[in-house]
């Protein structure tokens, strides 16, 4: 049997503190809706497609302990509208921009922190 994966990362947990207001600040960055599944060992809050579909990386936020001040794993997250209008949502929701844009060939993207400290890039394709 040949392994070939579409993704190499089947999915990502990230840990948070206060999940409810984990899943406000995400929701308000990102333009995701969050649920929170309960059916597991302990709670989760799912990222939801758009479009309902359940291929793709999936993103899961679990209560744990964040490594904070940036030092875990960064995850590069896509989200609604422009990076400046992101920007602007990462601060009002209590995120804290720690990049400027940075511009690659593939899109753009800055980096930031979530509440909790955990590092976070925000991605625009060019066709945003």
């Amino acid at each position: 049997m040949t392994y070939s994966p579409n993704n190499f990362l089947v999915w990502a947990e990230l840990p948070v503190t206060d999940l409810p207001r984990a899943c406000e600040f995400y929701g308000a960055v990102t333009g995701a809706t969050l649920n929170i599944d309960e059916t597991g060992p302990n709670p989760i809050a799912m990222f939801t497609p758009s479009d309902d579909k359940k291929s793709g990386v999936a993103l899961h936020l679990y209560p744990g302990k964040p490594a904070g001040d940036g030092r875990g794993p960064t995850l590069h997250l896509a989200a609604q509208g422009t990076l400046e209008d992101t920007i602007e949502r990462v601060t009002k929701a209590g995120g804290e921009v720690v990049s400027p844009i940075i511009e690659i060939p593939v899109g753009r993207f800055f980096y930031a922190k979530d509440p909790d400290g955990n590092s976070i890039g925000l991605f625009e394709t060019p066709s945003q």
